[in-house]
């Protein structure tokens, strides 16, 4: 036992992180953007509640 002992420890760490993963990123709430037509990410409390941030502007084609 003593010579797997390494290998052992390797992978319970690393299974354990990939589970304690695996649930920070099922709890990842997802960012509203395009919500009421806006092109942006709007705040929603805070002293800067209601400011639209993150526009994502496409620039037209020159002909």
């Amino acid at each position: 036992m003593k010579r797997m002992h390494r290998v052992l420890n390797s992978f319970s760490r690393g299974s354990k992180i990939a589970r304690l993963n695996q649930l920070m990123f099922r709890n990842i709430k997802s960012v509203s953007t395009n919500a009421n037509g806006t092109s942006g990410y709007v705040i929603k409390s805070g002293k800067n509640s209601g400011k639209i941030v993150g526009h994502i502007k496409k620039e037209p084609k020159k002909i």
